[in-house]
């Protein structure tokens, strides 16, 4: 079983390996991180320069401007490391770094701001060495600063940069417990990765989307996006102001993928919704929460892996997620801010959610709070309709079945163009 060490002693062993010597660069919420390896003690043995560009003048001087605008961006976290990193060896090139291992830890983040109005979150990441000379690594992920209070954000930020260093040098040969080691010391809810991506020859062979699955699996993200050539995206980055059009499928589901129904299906939607090609995302969903909910936990990341790799092979982008229910799904694309989210399921999901069998004693109450959800923004949902031989005809939104307390609820989601049907 691995020992969790504390964020202190964790920054103090490094600090005492004479082989470990790098940079820290951090934007946006202090400098968290080199503070830990400095209260640690013996920081000199690993700090080669610390620094915070926080005027924007300073740090588009340093490492140029962002066309994007966006500073709390993935390019500008490579732009940070690709600047700092090559330093290490141009300046330090006497004798006594012969034997040094160079890092360059960057991040940039934005923390809670005083309204609090704004969406924390950041990027960090480490560019390595694990021999003097050798080829450099890269351990790159994005966060989601959960507390609401920017101080403590600060705090988890601190720790979050000391369990990436310690994971890189201590835990890269078991990709698993490096990425569980990134969440030692911090509590529950007060942070979320997801996204993650490593690179370089201490992780050939390592499958990145497969360690984005394993951050589903462990709790530590709510979903990931794959795009058709294997890219593994944020979220935000990929979705923000964007017409986007998800088909839901659950893990297992015996039914397979009717490719022409579903191109098909898609073209409508587009042709009825008048969505642009250019800034259209369509997204196929996996859902995992019937696994995720199983008694022993166990979950075979490699046979889903397949099924997603398959997926990808037919040019499919493809979100893997928690979500068991649509609402839930719903606030987490909204957190991307995209322009549109039109959801694609079948009429018996639709059935299920206006049953009251399917709810507790408070039925009105729950149905309310998972509509709102579901509808609170831009979002739509088209259904498809199926044959029913129990009834002997084609259910539809039209005479799908529905529990009486909830059918003027229903109809009035019918009416204001909530609810659609597939028409082919």
């Amino acid at each position: 079983m691995r020992e969790v060490l504390e964020t202190k002693r964790k920054a103090l062993k490094i600090n005492l390996d004479e082989h470990i010597y790098g940079t820290f660069a951090e934007i946006g919420a202090g400098q968290e991180v080199a503070r830990n390896f400095f209260m640690a003690g013996a920081a000199s043995g690993t700090v080669a320069k610390t620094m915070s560009a926080y005027d924007m003048a300073f740090s588009n001087a340093i490492y140029g401007a962002e066309e994007s605008g966006r500073y709390v961006s993935k390019s500008r976290l490579l732009k940070m490391l690709d600047h700092e990193y090559p330093l290490l060896s141009e300046r330090l090139s006497d004798e006594k770094y012969k034997k040094r291992t160079f890092f360059a830890f960057a991040d940039t983040v934005m923390t809670l701001n005083y309204s609090k109005t704004n969406e924390p979150h950041g990027w960090i990441g480490l560019r390595f060495q694990l021999q003097p000379g050798a080829e450099c690594n890269d351990i790159l992920f994005h966060v989601r600063l959960l507390d609401s209070d920017a101080s403590l954000q600060q705090d988890v930020l601190g720790i979050l940069g000391v369990n990436l260093v310690y994971a890189a040098y201590y835990y890269h040969e078991d990709p698993q417990a490096m990425i569980e080691s990134l969440a030692d010391n911090l509590s529950v809810g007060s942070v979320e990765i997801d996204m993650i991506n490593v690179s370089g020859p201490a992780f050939d062979g390592v499958n990145n989307r497969l360690l984005n699955l394993y951050l589903i699996a462990k709790g530590f993200s709510s979903a990931a996006i794959f795009g058709a050539d294997s890219t593994v995206y944020q979220p935000k980055d990929l979705l923000y102001k964007k017409e986007v059009i998800i088909y839901r499928r659950r893990y297992g589901q015996k039914a397979p993928i009717n490719k022409e129904k579903l191109t098909t299906a898609i073209e409508y939607v587009k042709q009825n919704e008048n969505a642009k090609d250019e800034n259209l995302v369509v997204l196929t969903e996996i859902t995992l929460n019937n696994l995720l909910s199983e008694v022993d936990g166990a979950i075979n990341l490699d046979e889903i892996m397949h099924r997603v790799d398959d997926l990808l092979s037919r040019k499919r982008t493809v979100i893997v997620s928690n979500f068991s229910r649509h609402n839930k799904l719903a606030q987490y694309l909204n957190q991307c801010k995209p322009k549109s989210i039109i959801l694609l399921l079948n009429i018996a999901n639709l059935v299920n959610i206006f049953n009251a069998e399917n709810y507790g004693a408070n039925y009105s109450r729950e149905l309310l709070s998972y509509i709102s959800g579901l509808f609170s923004k831009n979002v739509k949902l088209y259904a498809f309709p199926y044959f029913s031989s129990k009834e002997g005809k084609v259910i539809t939104s039209q005479n799908m079945p529905s529990s009486v307390e909830a059918k003027p609820l229903f109809d009035f989601l019918i009416t204001n163009g909530y609810v659609k049907d597939v028409v082919s």
